[in-house]
């Protein structure tokens, strides 16, 4: 039971009391200052610190200039990484993820770089159509968490800027700082979709190419770089010439990388690789029926082609084999061993045991059971008996800190009151210097995030 007892203006409880106190050669007050001022911690009667779970740390976010170490010990960063392969010798397979394990699961397959695909991010993100309905702040938040994810570089799907030039830039700067070695953006207008699909329209060549204009300007602006790869639908939706006009354009803009979706025909992608030659150029093998033919990594390098995208094979074998699955479970069936991973290869894929070897790292050795020390070694926590007639007690310290037992707080009708919902109990400190002044007297309350415990 707490009561209040009249000598010091402390709380006991079941008749005993509990002093914080220092040794005799400690300052008092300034020597409580530094606990004060760390974050929250709290103590209870046995003397054990708990530190309330802190707020989420600023994550770490790996920006298009983040130095990765390479195979000489130098600091490459991701952009400069993407720039590297597209200066050697051979083509570059890409397949385009969705989320952070599908971009996991390209890296651990060995590709040197990888995609995202706006068509399967708007899938597996929202379960809807790449049909313009998916928005910047989606995108950028799921480019996040994929470059985050794995050290390769990454392609971003910029769509078409999510608006004019000025938009352009801020889609470019962000995409920067999401982590993105580069990002793809096209000439279509508002509402975009897929380059495959009907109904096709683009803005007038000028504005595409103040769209590439504003990239380049907005990567310097950043004092950051970024592959800038230049798209064009004008293909479907005007002509081939214009389409090969456009990508001229884009060149002579500042792109880095020229990108004509849905060529229909060989001949096409040979006329489209001839044009402005010092500018590699990017292939769309659109898995399952697109309108461009598919051709080996070995045909497209002997058209012209530095890289090739495979937009949909993730996202496509995935979408199957999730329906089969769920078949199979309807008629009361699991997928058989060989369809899926067993259990321990699905947690070594997602690093689990990559994950319990670094904990090790940081296992805390077993200790002895808590001693009625306080805070550190500066202070002790001091058990006092009852008080007798007097005013003494069994115990006799000089005690200028006083934890005093948690009070009990509830609103109106209870814990439905105002404060119910929030906390239920607090914990209470005051200060008492040599002089006998008061300090400080403080009530830190229990909350989800604070957590004490009296033993």
């Amino acid at each position: 039971m707490m009561q209040h007892l009249p000598t010091r203006n402390c709380y006991a409880y079941n008749n005993l009391q509990y002093h914080l106190s220092p040794p005799p050669s400690t300052v008092v007050y300034p020597k409580i200052t530094p606990l004060l001022h760390q974050p929250a911690t709290l103590i209870n009667f046995s003397g054990n610190r708990f530190k309330p779970t802190p707020p989420l740390a600023r994550r770490f976010r790996p920006s298009a200039s983040t130095s990765t170490m390479s195979s000489r010990g130098e600091r490459v960063s991701s952009a400069e990484t993407l720039r590297k392969l597209l200066e050697s010798s051979g083509i570059h397979q890409g397949p385009a993820c969705f989320d952070a394990l599908s971009a996991k699961l390209v890296e651990q397959a060995g590709f040197d770089f990888c995609f995202t695909s706006g068509f399967s991010i708007s899938a597996a993100r929202l379960g809807l159509p790449d049909a313009g309905l998916i928005s910047y702040g989606e995108m950028v938040d799921q480019g996040q968490k994929i470059t985050d994810a794995v050290s390769i570089p990454v392609i971003g799907d910029g769509d078409n800027g999510y608006g004019n030039a000025m938009n352009v830039k801020r889609t470019v700067k962000g995409y920067i700082k999401a982590g993105f070695a580069g990002i793809i953006l096209e000439d279509q207008v508002s509402p975009k979709a897929c380059g495959h699909t009907q109904g096709r329209k683009v803005v007038s060549i000028d504005e595409a190419v103040m769209r590439i204009k504003a990239a380049v300007d907005a990567r310097r602006e950043s004092g950051l770089d970024i592959v800038i790869v230049a798209r064009t639908d004008s293909r479907q939706a005007v002509s081939l010439e214009e389409a090969l006009r456009r990508s001229r354009a884009f060149a002579d803009a500042g792109a880095d990388v020229l990108f004509i979706d849905a060529l229909t025909s060989r001949d096409e992608m040979k006329a489209f690789c001839e044009t402005s030659p010092q500018v590699p150029k990017m292939a769309n093998m659109l898995e399952g029926g697109g309108k461009t033919p598919i051709l080996s990594p070995d045909e497209l390098e002997g058209i012209g082609y530095k890289l090739v995208a495979y937009p949909l094979s993730l996202i496509g074998v995935s979408i199957q084999a999730m329906q089969d699955a769920l078949k199979g479970i309807r008629r009361g069936l699991i997928p058989s061993p060989g369809s899926m991973p067993s259990f321990e290869e699905i947690k070594d894929t997602l690093g689990f045991n990559k994950y319990y070897e670094e904990e090790k790292l940081y296992a805390l050795t077993k200790t002895q059971p808590p001693s009625p020390k306080g805070v550190g070694s500066d202070y002790n926590l001091t058990r006092v008996g009852p008080r007798s007639s007097d005013g003494s007690s069994e115990f006799q310290q000089e005690s200028p800190i006083d934890v005093i037992t948690p009070e009990v707080y509830s609103g109106p009708g209870g814990s439905s009151g105002t404060f119910g919902g929030l906390w239920s109990r607090t914990l209470r400190i005051r200060i008492t210097g040599n002089d006998g002044f008061e300090k400080l007297d403080v009530r830190i309350p229990e909350t989800n995030d604070t957590r004490f415990t009296l033993k």
